[in-house]
């Protein structure tokens, strides 16, 4: 017999084991209509801001994870993270193991790291990782998300973070070859890492600099680029300062709500894709609300639902 999911009350008092359970729940059996009511219910109450860090494999996303944890508890704020692997092809199940790579303590209840697998989306976040953001962006001051970052997948992580911060190393030509992807519209703060290289650093944080001036368009936001050695600490402070004044940035004018609705409207257009496809999406599109619904994981279902239907009934007529 199947237990019943705990509202976001039960898993908010009921510390890791019931965060752990929620979470495995979304990711065995996300279709039940109790799991689709606690992601609605934790999507209306966002508590913390999520962090996107993506880049390509070996920059030192989860090194830097580690870092942004101990100084948020240093601080006294809670921190939930979702680590998105690659997928085995054979379990399906997440295949690097990010959280092996971070040092937190087990007795810690102000911190939850979750590997996840990205399943079919190569480089991308699965239903499933984004569910689980948003089941910890109602529990923790802050989210992490680190995704794999494989080629142009790091616009996934635009579709649930409120600050995107894209990560590259020195010497190894990621900036042209963003540019090339159009990469460098999505970041609002890039992190040039191991800047310990110094002059090598130095050289790449120059070239960011000049790619996004050429790349990105007018949002009223400067993205800044920020030299970061994990391993020392160096410029992580920085780095936080620079989170910490986008927050800022987005509480004004409304900028925050507008940039989570659209969030939610894209989650309901790749829930219906991921399903059932381009044709599946083609089927449904064009009576797809234009704004975001109160409740965008049963909006995202009952979308889904439809798709199936005039699928159907298209092959029905064929």
């Amino acid at each position: 017999m199947r237990s019943e999911p705990a509202t976001i009350r039960d898993v908010r008092e009921g510390g890791k084991r019931a965060l752990a359970r929620a979470l495995s729940t979304i990711e065995t059996d996300s279709a039940r209509a109790e799991a689709i009511a606690l992601l609605d219910a934790a999507a209306r109450e966002p508590r913390g801001h999520v962090l996107g860090l993506t880049g390509p494999p070996g920059v030192g996303k989860s090194t830097l994870t580690d870092a942004l944890i101990r100084l948020w508890r240093d601080g006294g704020e809670t921190v939930g993270v979702v680590a998105v692997d690659p997928s085995s092809q054979i379990t399906q199940g997440a295949l690097l193991g990010d959280r092996t790579r971070l040092k937190t303590d087990p007795d810690d209840h102000g911190v939850f790291v979750r590997s996840m697998a990205a399943r079919d989306r190569l480089g991308g976040l699965s239903d499933d990782a984004l569910g689980a953001v948003v089941l910890m962006r109602a529990i923790f001051d802050h989210v992490i998300v680190e995704s794999v970052g494989i080629g142009q997948s790091e616009s996934d992580i635009a579709t649930i973070a409120d600050t995107t911060v894209l990560c590259i190393q020195p010497g190894s030509g990621d900036a042209l070859q963003f540019m090339k992807a159009g990469v460098m519209e999505l970041p609002d703060i890039v992190a040039v890492t191991k800047a310990d290289m110094q002059e090598a650093a130095r050289r790449a944080a120059a070239d960011v600099e000049g790619a996004l001036t050429l790349t990105r368009p007018g949002t009223g936001w400067s993205a800044p680029v920020i030299l970061v050695s994990a391993t020392t600490g160096a410029g992580v402070d920085r780095l936080l300062g620079a989170v910490a004044d986008h927050a800022d940035w987005l509480g004004g004018a409304g900028r925050l709500a507008a940039r989570r609705a659209a969030q939610t409207g894209a989650w309901i257009v790749q829930a219906v894709r991921s399903r059932y496809g381009t044709e599946g999406l083609k089927a449904v599109v064009a009576d797809l609300p234009s704004t975001s619904a109160d409740a965008p994981f049963s909006a995202a279902e009952c979308w889904c639902r439809k798709a199936l239907r005039r699928l159907a009934a298209g092959a029905g007529g064929a």
